[in-house]
């Protein structure tokens, strides 16, 4: 009877995919916007270099090392998955909590500064300067934009298809038309006579030293491209997930880079250095480009439009780790409350949870009286923690390389061993190096934290804290297992093993996991970890014509 009810509800729910584009666009939606570029636009065309740097030494190292990841070890789960093939459990889900948390407190700090650009969606360009820079009844605002959040963690918790498709047009009119239109109106603003403001020379590229704060702004570039792996959540919303991710992947890479090199050297073109303004520079440039052609008014146009960015990126954000934590979850790694699923199979309580932690965090950023060292202890504490994130992300593709050499990867990091050494050592030494950049007190901590000591030990002790919280949820809990998830379990754990070992098995993952009981049930067909199937059974599990080949009981 269980079976039957298990092949009825198969039948009932029908497959929703997203499409490589889509993928593609919830990426860049994620990691990219033109927003970001101005602050990296105070350092005029040398910004190019840094962005240059960044994408060589940690979008790129990645992007490849996610795409082999996402490629060999497909199934549901994005960075739970692949961690916990190569470290474990534990591990595992630590990965996801620092991306749930790191997502909750990242918008809960950035709620208030919204609240300043609100009179920007007018036509008062005056007005919405004099207010940016003494905003009145913050509070209130901010509780708008907060009541619009609530809204689109609602329209997020409809689906994969919803959210996908708020995330692809959202990205397109709030990143890609903005963005088209400030590239054309810069070239009839030049046209016209007008000088940069930034000297435009290959000089101009070679970065200045001034001292820690160079290698802090390094630092922040690399933050800037993380994000890549985030929607591997969705994988198996893809038709060929193997191929698709990767190539979705490698789109976003050249997108990203255009977007922040293209956008920044507008931005730091058009307006001098003295008169940027990270909270409304952006619309400054467009009043500017947009006198070109008599139509000053074309930034509230324009703020609108990004406004779907924002859309784009909260949505997205707010439903993929939610998403891959509540699959996890229902393997005994959280209470039955949190695993609950809506009709459109989206993890609704955990969502709202996520949004009601970030609103907190908004009133506390907002309400304390030393706002900045807050946030300042905040901001170096997630980028202490992603950097962790990353850290086991190479760590886990070179055990992999090591303990599964023959699993099949349709897609490899080129050079071997060798090429697998050298982008995961330089997407590590990256990684530690935007940590011990995280934990250096900056020029303000005397000012706004206290002494340096103290900056380092209240830093330590919330991520400790963060860690503790990750590693106490590790812990697995049999009674909170979910019969019914879609969750495969581990290779190791069809293979008989009881932690990550190494294998010389070649059967690929989809076909380990055809047909077995979910994670945290009993194992239902057992693979030897020396088992080797034909080339010929690889091609039939990439069309998913295959059905599991005698393995051992």
């Amino acid at each position: 009877m269980m079976e039957d009810a298990k092949e009825k509800e198969k039948k009932s729910v029908k497959q929703i995919y997203i499409s490589i584009l889509a993928l593609t666009l919830m990426n860049v939606s994620i990691i990219a916007g033109i927003g970001n570029d101005v602050q990296q636009a105070f350092y005029g065309l040398s910004a190019v270099t840094y962005f240059a740097i960044g994408a060589i030494c940690f979008f790129i190292p990645t992007a490849l090392v996610a795409a082999e990841l996402a490629s060999g070890w497909s199934n549901r789960g994005g960075i739970f998955r692949w961690v916990g093939e190569g470290l474990g459990k534990g591990w595992a889900l630590t990965c996801l909590l620092i991306l749930w948390f790191q997502t909750m407190i990242s918008f809960g700090m950035g709620k208030p500064s919204y609240a300043a650009t609100i009179m920007f969606y007018t036509p008062m360009y005056d007005k919405a300067v004099q207010f940016a820079q003494h905003p009145q009844h913050e509070v209130l605002i901010m509780t708008g934009f907060i009541i619009l959040y609530w809204i689109l963690t609602f329209i997020a918790t409809k689906g994969v298809k919803a959210f996908s498709n708020v995330a692809k047009y959202g990205v397109l009119i709030g990143t890609f038309i903005p963005l088209a239109i400030m590239i054309i109106l810069a070239i009839v603003w030049l046209c016209q006579g007008h000088t940069p403001a930034i000297p435009m020379t290959p000089k101009g590229l070679i970065p200045k030293w001034n001292g820690m704060s160079t290698l802090a702004l390094a630092a922040g570039v690399f933050f800037s491209y993380t994000g890549i792996d985030t929607n591997a959540a969705h994988i198996k919303q893809l038709k060929h997930p193997e191929k698709d991710f990767t190539k979705a992947t490698f789109i976003t890479i050249i997108l990203v880079f255009l977007i922040f090199v293209v956008g920044t050297v507008i931005i730091a073109m058009v307006v001098p250095e003295n008169q940027l303004n990270v909270i409304y520079s952006l619309n400054t440039v467009f009043r500017e480009l947009g006198a070109t052609i008599g139509m000053p008014w074309l930034y509230m146009v324009l703020v609108w439009a990004g406004l779907c960015n924002v859309l784009a990126n909260v949505i997205t954000n707010m439903a993929g780790p939610s998403f891959m934590l509540g699959q996890a979850g229902g393997s005994g790694f959280l209470p039955k409350w949190f695993q609950e699923k809506n009709k459109h199979h989206m993890p609704a309580h955990l969502m709202y949870t996520q949004i009601a932690g970030m609103t907190i965090i908004a009133y506390l950023v907002k309400l304390i009286p030393n706002v900045e060292g807050f946030v300042i202890l905040l901001t170096q504490t997630i980028t202490i923690l992603y950097m962790f994130y990353y850290i086991l992300m190479f760590i886990t593709f070179l055990r992999l390389r090591y303990d599964q050499p023959n699993r099949p990867r349709p897609f490899k990091v080129p050079g071997g061993k060798v090429g697998a050494w050298i982008v995961a050592g330089i997407g590590l030494i990256s990684s530690v190096f935007g940590i011990v950049l995280a934990i250096y007190p900056p020029a303000q901590v005397k000012s706004e934290v206290g002494s340096p000591v103290t900056y380092v030990v209240i830093i330590c002790i919330l991520v400790a804290v963060i860690l503790a919280i990750c590693f106490i949820m590790s812990k697995k809990h049999p009674e909170w297992v979910d019969p019914r998830n879609k969750f495969a379990p581990f290779t190791w754990e069809i293979e008989g093993l009881n932690k990550p070992g190494k294998v010389s098995s070649n059967v690929p993952t989809e076909i380990m996991s055809k047909d077995q009981n979910p994670m945290g049930m009993p194992i239902k067909r057992h693979y030897s970890p020396d088992e080797q199937v034909s080339s010929s059974v690889f091609k039939a599990a990439e069309d998913n014509k295959l059905t599991p080949p005698d393995a051992d009981n």
